[in-house]
């Protein structure tokens, strides 16, 4: 994939089967001066290729090599019902980052992209990520933030885990604190694209 150059606008590309869902993407986009979108066609040129579906399972990241024929192609996955994908699995299919529907103003969605296309500083593709010296996770929030990742719930994780389900909502808001995220989406979307889970 191409080094951003500092400046230059980003190149998005859009795959979202839902014509409401896709208009509303591309809209986040034609609003922001700093990204262009680029036709499907030209996928490989992105710098990041947003891929919004209603559930991400293994079906969907099937799917995302075909959507680039770049192998270092980046993608942000926009999820408006249930994540219940392996999470190394995207990380490995080039899922960088994950935003809820709900979540997703405009705002996010620009942050986010830039995030995925290494634009902020996070990771680049020439230099070695070290965010996890940065920012690291004991192995109960790793735990934690991955079933949350998978789309289980608090009662669920307790369950899973055997916690209960305060000790749960503390190592979640622990996580959070320490990885200076507004909310448990905002958390599990730095953690993938950190490659922290």
């Amino acid at each position: 994939m191409p080094q951003q150059v500092v400046g230059e606008s980003l190149r998005v590309a859009i795959h979202a089967p839902a014509p409401l869902i896709r208009a509303g993407l591309a809209g986040f986009v034609a609003m922001e001066p700093r990204l262009r979108e680029v036709p499907p066609d030209r996928s490989r040129e992105a710098d990041a290729i947003v891929v919004a579906v209603d559930v991400a399972d293994a079906s969907v990241l099937d799917l995302l090599p075909s959507l680039s024929d770049n192998p270092r192609a980046r993608f942000l996955v926009v999820v408006s019902q249930r994540w219940q994908a392996d999470v190394s699995a995207a990380r490995h299919r080039g899922v960088r980052a994950v935003v809820w529907w709900d979540f997703c103003s405009p705002d996010v969605f620009v942050r986010t992209v830039r995030a995925v296309a290494g634009e902020d500083g996070t990771e680049s593709p020439t230099r070695p990520r070290q965010t996890a010296a940065r920012t690291p996770l004991s192995s109960r929030e790793v735990a934690v933030l991955r079933l949350i990742a998978e789309g289980r719930q608090c009662d669920e994780i307790a369950t899973e885990l055997a916690y209960s389900e305060r000790t749960v909502r503390y190592i979640l808001y622990g996580a959070m604190k320490r990885l200076r995220a507004r909310n448990r989406a905002h958390a599990v979307s730095y953690a993938i694209r950190a490659g922290l889970i």
